[in-house]
This record gives C-alpha cells, structure tokens and sequence, in this order.
C-alpha cells in the first residue's frame, strides 16, 4: 500500500499536512467500519484503502462485515431499489427477516470501538447493540430523495437512534432527529484503477481481453444492473452506428449483495446478439488494472445511470482526462458541470447526440476530460474523504464542538 506522503503528488502538499495534524488528535482511537461485502461495491474499495492509510497516522480502523444468506440479500436488494425510488412490495416476513439476521450479527460481530460508522441499509440494525459510550455514524451511499415510504419508515425506526448520519449529496438528506454531515466518496489516484499506465501496458492489457482498438471506443463501467441502464445504453449506440465509426463496450461485474446482476447480463447479452461493434465483457472484481486500461484506452466514457448513489466511476474516468457523458442523478452532477467537465444527460436521445457529437468534436471532447481531471483533483481524491471522516471523528468525540483548535 502506499504512504501517505506518496499522495502529495496528487493531492498537494497541504492536504497531506493538514491530514496528519488531524489525525494527531485521534491517535490511538478505534474507528470500526460495518458494510455488508468486502468486494465488488464502492464502499468496500474504498475501505480497502483507506483503513491502510488510517494505520499509518496512527489511528487503529476495524472493519466488520456483516453475514446473510440469499433470502438476506434478497430483502436488501429490494431496500436498495426502493430507496432509489423503484416500487418494490416488501411482506411482514421480509422485514422480520432482516431483523433475525441482524440480531444473528450482533451476537458475532465485535462492534467495540470508540467512532463507528455502519455503511447503507443492510447493517443499520445493528444499532440495537450500539456499546455505552461509543458514537455511532449512520453512512447513507444511496439517494434518498424517491425513497418508498414503508421501507424508509421501517429503517427510520433505526437511523434516527445514531449519533449523526453521513450523506453524499445534499439530495440525499431526508428529515432526521440527528445532525447529518455531507462527505463525497472518493478515488484513490495511487490504487491499481486509477494509477498511470504506459501506452504499452494499455495495449497489452487490452490485447489479453480480446478488445479491438481499430476504432474509437464508448465504454460504460458499472455493475450489470438496472439502474445503470445498460440496455439504454445499447438503445443510445445503436441511433448512432449509421453516422460515426466507434465500437460500445460494456464493461461490469456484480457484487456479492447483489442477486439480480446475473439476469441483468443476460438481458444485455440478448440485446447486443448480431452486433459485431457491441462488446459485452463480465470482469470478476479484482479486476481493477484491466479496467483502469479499458478507460484510458477510450474514447469516450458513459455513466447512464436512471439511479445513482454517487457513481465513483464517473470521478474514475474524470481523473484520466476522459470525456463523461452521464445521467444527471445522484451524485453525478457533484462530479460534473454540464458542457465544462463533463455531459450531463437525462434520456436515450440525448446520450446518443452527445456521444456524436463529442466523437465529431475531439478538441472539445479533450477539453472537457482536463477540465474534469482538475474537478476531481480538487473534491474527489481519498486524502479529502480521509480528512472529512476524521473530521467527523473529531467532532464526535469532542463533545460536538462547533469549534475545535487544532
């Protein structure tokens, strides 16, 4: 893993400083990390990197993961969806459900620490073993603004007992007894997704996936899932095949809370059949230098999103100086300014006139990937997330002190 100085090339030197005198004031303090995977979603790559870093400034970061069987996840997929807006018809015995298996969790999970911060739906239960004198933080990566009303009720019961809540996006905020504090997620610029590559290094990656470089390439990076739209996206593509040279390419995986990814790349497959510049590849989680190579290998990057939590792989593809075209949902207009880092776009014919457009006009399209780059230099690295969460820390333990001397 990297140290913490080797960000100061990306981040700058004050950041850095400024991380290390905060983090003075928390040294030797527990702060514990609850989610419900240690792969394949956003949270869990971020905690994989940011704990490292917490270790070296002195601080002792847990993480703890959360155990459920398919039915489990099942239930929770269904939250999710019903979060972001999605009907979904939950039974008295989907709820109870979750209550039996969280209480299982409470029973093995060590939850001894001084901060905690328990991640989305799936563990918010957890609170019912909340230890004396601990301060509890409720981290909400999804966009509450639809929210089902029953499911948001029923998980309600429990946020509302946390010491403070943490949102992505000033959207997300919905009413609550607690404080509530915005904190964007992050990339890390040093992580394998993210890192530089040499021309030839894309090349052999791209070469060992059996990717074609012949033509310019539109390439979407997300989960196989709905709400990443991808069958929208072919729909946008295929509009345009008859006026540009290109190739699509989708790109994903699923993670292990998430049952419904295998149906989605069905669907997906069955819509690209017989479309020789339409590339379909599922890349198993770890996969992070091939997709690192795909994105700087791109022409142009699509994040179609109809819902969003943040959607970091918009900030991923910024950093490598990638035009976006994106939905405008969720935390993605936190990631992109309209016509200046990046394309914001809210139905299948705008995507497809944007992605003309943009492969027309790569002089334009190069200036809106720099533009983007600096955007996400300035709000989205690691160091910031790291800085804000232990800034939280410090508040809390503090005694909520609107003001502390550093």
């Amino acid at each position: 893993m990297p140290k913490i100085d080797e960000y100061i090339t990306s981040a700058g030197p004050s950041a850095i400083e400024e991380l290390k005198i905060i983090a003075s004031r928390l040294k030797g303090k527990t702060i514990l990390n609850v989610n419900s995977t240690a792969v394949g979603g956003g949270v869990a790559e971020i905690l994989s990197r940011m704990l490292p870093m917490m270790t070296e400034l002195g601080i002792k970061p847990r993480w703890e993961l959360i155990k459920g069987g398919e039915d489990f996840y099942a239930v929770t997929k269904k939250f999710h969806n019903a979060l972001h807006g999605t009907y979904q018809k939950l039974t008295d015995a989907d709820f109870q459900l979750y209550r039996d298996i969280l209480k299982a969790n409470m029973e093995s999970l060590n939850l001894d620490a001084d901060v905690a911060l328990i991640h989305d739906p799936q563990p918010a239960g957890l609170i019912d073993k909340k230890p004396a004198g601990a301060k509890w933080v409720w981290r909400c990566h999804i966009d509450l603004s639809n929210r089902q009303a029953d499911v948001w009720n029923f998980l309600h019961g429990y946020v509302s007992r946390y010491d403070a809540a943490v949102i992505s996006a000033p959207s997300f905020s919905q009413e609550l007894p607690i404080k509530q504090f915005q904190v964007p997620p992050s990339i890390d610029p040093l992580a394998d997704k993210n890192k530089e590559l040499t021309d030839a290094e894309i090349k052999a990656i791209m070469a060992r996936l059996n990717i074609p470089t012949d033509k310019p390439l539109i390439t979407q990076v997300s989960r196989f899932d709905r709400l990443k739209d991808p069958l929208g996206v072919i729909e946008a593509f295929k509009k345009i095949q008859p006026y540009v040279t290109a190739r699509l390419l989708l790109v994903g995986g699923s993670a292990d809370d998430d049952p419904e990814g295998s149906q989605v790349l069905a669907e997906v497959r069955a819509a690209a059949e017989g479309a020789s510049d339409i590339i379909v590849i599922c890349l198993p989680p770890t996969s992070n230098i091939e997709i690192n190579a795909i994105q700087r290998a791109s022409t142009i990057i699509l994040q179609k999103s109809l819902k969003e939590g943040f959607g970091l792989t918009v900030s991923e593809a910024l950093w490598k100086g990638k035009p976006v075209i994106a939905g405008a949902v969720g935390g993605i207009p936190l990631q992109i300014t309209h016509k200046y880092s990046g394309i914001l776009t809210r139905t299948i014919e705008g995507s497809a006139y944007w992605m003309k457009r943009l492969l027309h006009e790569p002089a334009y399209a190069k200036k809106l990937g720099e533009n983007g780059r600096e955007h996400v230099r300035e709000n989205f690295l690691l160091t910031r997330h790291l800085r804000d969460y232990l800034l939280l820390a410090l508040y809390l333990e503090s005694g909520r002190q609107d003001f502390i001397h550093l």
